[in-house]
């Protein structure tokens, strides 16, 4: 069981964990995507400045989502469809710039490897990237001493040093907060919970083209490497480059595995666009990989697809959930939910402290929920004060109580009830997760 005082007590020992792994130079591989995010500056007054100007006369709770987004009115109707509704989701949007014109934003960057190794950056710890979309903008987001991109000539460089040879591929990020009301005319509705909106603008991330560079150097320096990170096939429907881009990372994968046995590598779950496209990468890499990892979302959508019933709002459900895709796929050592109210772990931890990396890994979600960027280490002080989240301490709890109690470790997170942000917390989760390897 775990408490604030030993919460406290093991975030304590990040900063000599990282200066051990930096002297010794160790790092952590993030793949594959990257992108730009364009970050909305969103205040619901200028959504009901912008429905006044462009919307009067329309009924708020007839607006429809719409399924590619081409004028400012489809625009404004998919945002408070999302908003009221209280959902995230993704929408095509057939030119970025339409957002622009509405809205004040600002540049980021998305992609799971890369979101986790900004989040890294922040608490000093160093990770190797793998780049698809390498635009100056995306890559002026990533200059940092920490973060380590391989070069052609065989070289461990960084983001400025990159020549940019795909296209650019743009995600717009739009947050909404619960309890802001949406008018028009007489009309009012107030949003029910936080989440997010992103419209999107695939290009390069559709193929996900690999860079030999990063795989050689890995390959070259597995002993440096603690853990590997697989993720972003998501977004590839042509199911010949999927299967193309599949073999290639089991290729790599035996090679890391047989020059670095203690190696871990880690697989992060995404939200797919094809259900064949997600039942091809489970098939083709749980088998392969040590540790499988995902939101309650994507622990349900799974098992679903496999006939298997689960509640997400039942730890036990998801504990035996997570048994039976450890014993389907013959995951070498475990499974990772993370959720807002706990993270758990069900498998074989080894010799590897399981427990430190769930608690880092909440601590860097945690912060960027609350401030809305990466936390470091004075914002990540300031979120452990928070109490622990109720839910996560009432299933640690009944865990305690069930068979289960010595197969499973939970960690609650510290509990935030109106985050800043709700987007890139499983990637910066996965970041500090990869500390305890």
């Amino acid at each position: 069981m775990i408490d604030k005082t030993k919460y406290q007590a093991i975030y304590d020992t990040l900063e000599t964990t990282i200066r051990s792994r930096n002297e010794r130079g160790i790092y952590t591989a993030m793949g594959y995507s990257s992108n730009l995010d364009i970050l909305l500056d969103f205040h619901v007054e200028e959504l009901n400045q912008l429905l006044e100007k462009h919307m009067s006369g329309a009924d708020l709770g007839q607006m429809r989502r719409a399924e590619w987004i081409r004028t400012v009115p489809e625009l404004l109707e998919t945002i408070v469809w999302f908003c009221l509704h209280g959902v995230g989701g993704e929408v095509d949007i057939e030119d970025p710039a339409l957002i622009r014109s509405c809205f004040p934003c600002k540049n980021g960057v998305g992609g799971t490897a890369v979101q986790a190794a900004m989040a890294l950056s922040q608490v000093g710890a160093e990770s190797v990237v793998h780049l698809t979309d390498d635009s100056p903008e995306l890559c002026e987001q990533l200059v940092s001493p920490y973060i380590c991109v391989p070069l052609e000539d065989g070289s461990l460089g960084h983001a400025d040093e990159v020549q940019p040879r795909n296209e650019q591929e743009v995600h717009v990020i739009l947050q909404f907060q619960k309890g802001n009301e949406i008018r028009l005319g007489d009309q009012t509705a107030v949003i029910p919970a936080s989440n997010r909106l992103i419209l999107t603008k695939n290009t390069v991330n559709v193929t996900v083209p690999f860079r030999d560079s990063y795989f050689r150097w890995i390959e070259d320096h597995a002993k440096q490497v603690s853990s590997n990170v697989l993720s972003s096939f998501n977004c590839i429907l042509d199911p010949a480059v999927l299967k193309e881009r599949l073999e290639y990372v089991k290729h790599h994968i035996e090679v890391y595995h047989q020059r670095n046995p203690e190696g871990t590598v880690y697989f992060e779950d995404a939200h797919y666009h094809d259900a064949d496209v997600r039942r091809l990468c489970i098939e083709t890499l749980y088998p392969l990989v040590d540790i499988m990892s995902m939101n309650e979302e994507e622990l349900a959508y799974t098992l679903k697809m496999y006939d298997v019933p689960v509640d997400i709002e039942d730890v036990l459900s998801c504990v035996r959930g997570v048994e039976y895709l450890l014993h389907r796929f013959r995951i070498h050592k475990g499974i990772v939910v993370h959720t807002k109210d706990y993270a758990m772990f069900v498998g074989d931890r080894g010799q590897t402290d399981i427990e430190k990396g769930l608690v880092w890994g909440g601590c860097l979600a945690t912060a960027k929920a609350a401030f809305g960027g990466y936390g470091n280490d004075l914002q990540i002080r300031e979120i452990l004060k928070n109490p622990l989240s109720e839910k996560g301490v009432r299933s640690q709890e009944i865990l305690a109580e069930s068979e289960y109690k010595d197969q499973v470790i939970l960690v609650p997170t510290c509990y935030i009830d109106k985050p800043k942000y709700t987007i890139g917390l499983g990637d910066s989760f996965t970041g500090g997760m990869q500390l305890c390897f």
